[in-house]
Formats: structure tokens, C-alpha cells, sequence
């Protein structure tokens, strides 16, 4: 059954790949000249989560976020903890990807699931086994708000998660936990070219704006999800103009070894010109083997376009701690 699937799932794959335009030429700077674009007006629908405030003050130099591994990061806000795509599988064990197709971690994460801290809210990017694991589908508190894309929020609901909230593209979703404040902004992602789209899930890239004000937030950050290069994503910078930092979901991920479904080094380069962050890290890019683009690819790529210094490159476990625009007020 297994080599059925495979055949069946690699012939179809392959017909879509050679089908289907190749992706848009790298584009200018959008703020070439020192001039940043107007933000565009938001269109998509609104949602509120209120959280219940707790009694410990927040830490500063707790601000920021952690890389655990794969597309897996803790963000840390004043007191808010958010968990981004939680796969917390160990060396050796396998992901379903559907159609009968596998892939092995080649990692460990930096924490296990077990010893997490307090999680208020979890971001998926989509509904794939290495972004949302069987271990996690068991073990994770089911009452979690977890937001994503519509239709994963419903294949959540009906693993018996209760707080699910759909958005789709350019939907926004406001937090709020006592005085702490975030939007989460829905943004456009595409897990593989036109005609595949139908054989993968719909992908969802967040932006959040952290601050009581998301016109003019104290730190803004893009997470790109698992994309493709597209041109929907010209027009993140064009509504979300000075982006702080950018995690970028790399790896080249490839299905059958031919048919790539994430972003390589060149892609991950590009999407940078594209969305000019001010700094940008690398997530999920060595731990599954059916990712093919070696991170030292993207450092070379990073210093021949000249964003060597705005690029940190994290090992598992390790933080990088928001410098936010306005100082936490005392």
C-alpha cells in the first residue's frame, strides 16, 4: 500500500510541478531611499481573546523568543507566553506528512513538551504532523486557544481542542492579558505552487504587534509559516511597514526528494528583499529528513546579498531578546 501511494502521490506531484509557473523574480527594497511605505488600511474580520491576568510583574529581559526546534518558538511579552507550532518529537521518530508518506527527525527539541513553561496561547501555522505532532495532539491541554487557519481549527476541534480560532488572510485576532496587549495579524502563506495547492494544507504566516496600540506597536514581528515565494507577500510590508524581526521557516523542504514545499537559501534571501526586516533568524531548517537545504547555504546566500548583519542564526535552545521601540513602562 505504502509504494502504491508513493507512485500514485510522486506521478501527480510531478505533473502539478511541471505545470505551474516558476516563482516571482526577486523584487527592490521596499524602502529603498530611507522612505517607508504607508500601511494599508486592514480588511480582514476582527477577534478578541481576553486571558486571565496573573499576579507576577513582567520580566524585560524575558522579552524575546526561543528557538526549541524545527518551526517550534517560545515568544515571550510582558508575561505572555505564546508557543508557535509545537512538535516535540525526538531523533529516530517519524511524522505522517498524508498520501503514506514519512519523515524522520534528525533532532532533538531543546525542551520537552513536559517541561514547558505556562503556555497562554499556541500559533499554528497549518495542520502538517512536524508543526503539530501525534504527541502533542495527545498531551497538550485541550482548553489552550490555539490560533490558526480555518480549516485547521476545525480538525482541532475535532481532536477535542475547544478553544480554536480560525483566521483567515488578514483576519486579526487581539489579545489581551491584564495589561498586555497583542495582535495577531493573519498572513498570506503558500505551502506549494498554484496547481498543488488542493494536495497541501492552507498555511497561514503571523504577524504580531505587540503594544496597546498596533498602529504604532513597541515591537512588531513576521513569522512566515511553511511558504512558498509568492507575490501576496508584497503586500506585507505594504500593510505592516517596519517590521522589527522576521523568523523565517526555511529548509527547502522537498516531498519525494523533487518537489520543494518550503522555502530554500535563495528563497529565504529573497522573501528578506521582499520584506525588509530590520533583523531576521532562521527556524526550521535541519530537523526532518525531507529538508534539503543545508542552513550554511543560507549564510552564504545571507553575506553575498549583504544581510550578514541582520541575520542571527540560533542554535536549539537559544534566545534572542526583543529591543523594543518605547521602554516598558514602570
Amino acid at each position: 500500500m505504502m509504494k502504491h501511494w508513493t507512485k500514485r502521490v510522486g506521478s501527480l506531484l510531478t505533473m502539478v510541478a511541471l505545470a505551474v509557473a516558476p516563482a516571482m523574480a526577486p523584487v527592490a527594497a521596499a524602502h529603498a531611499g530611507g522612505q517607508q511605505p504607508a500601511a494599508l488600511p486592514a480588511t480582514g474580520a476582527g477577534f478578541s481573546l481576553t486571558l486571565p491576568a496573573t499576579s507576577t510583574a513582567p520580566v524585560a529581559e524575558e522579552d524575546g523568543v526561543q528557538f526549541i526546534g524545527t518551526a517550534t518558538v517560545l515568544i515571550r511579552y510582558r508575561g505572555l507566553t505564546i508557543l508557535t507550532d509545537p512538535n516535540f518529537l525526538h531523533k529516530g521518530e517519524h511524522v505522517h506528512l498524508g498520501y503514506g508518506l514519512t519523515s524522520k527527525r534528525l533532532t532533538n527539541p531543546a525542551i520537552a513538551l513536559e517541561d514547558l513553561p505556562p503556555i497562554d496561547l499556541v500559533v499554528l501555522s497549518h495542520m502538517h504532523e512536524d508543526h503539530f505532532d501525534k504527541r502533542v495532539q495527545e498531551k497538550l491541554d485541550k482548553n489552550i486557544p490555539i490560533v490558526t487557519t480555518p480549516g485547521a481549527a476545525k480538525a482541532l476541534k475535532n481532536l477535542g481542542f475547544v478553544r480554536t480560532i480560525g483566521l483567515a488572510h488578514w483576519d486579526r485576532l487581539d489579545v489581551e492579558k491584564g495589561a498586555t496587549r497583542v495582535r495577531i495579524t493573519s498572513a498570506p502563506g503558500r505551502h506549494g505552487k498554484l496547481g498543488a495547492q488542493a494536495l497541501l494544507p492552507s498555511v497561514m504566516g503571523a504577524v504580531y504587534d505587540f503594544g496597546a496600540d498596533p498602529a504604532q506597536p513597541d515591537y512588531r514581528m513576521y513569522v512566515t509559516g511553511d511558504t512558498l515565494i509568492h507575490d501576496d507577500l508584497k503586500d506585507i510590508p505594504q500593510r505592516f511597514p517596519g517590521i522589527d524581526l522576521a523568523l523565517l521557516h526555511l529548509g527547502g523542504t522537498r516531498i519525494l526528494g523533487v518537489f520543494k514545499v518550503t522555502m530554500d537559501a535563495q528563497d529565504g534571501v529573497q522573501l528578506l528583499q521582499i520584506v525588509q526586516p530590520r533583523h531576521a533568524i532562521p527556524i526550521h531548517y535541519n530537523d526532518y529528513d525531507v529538508f534539503k537545504s543545508p542552513l550554511a547555504d543560507f549564510a552564504r546566500e545571507v553575506k553575498a546579498a549583504g544581510w550578514g548583519d541582520r541575520v542571527t542564526f540560533l542554535a536549539h535552545g537559544e534566545r534572542y531578546r526583543f529591543v523594543l521601540r518605547k521602554p516598558l513602562a514602570k
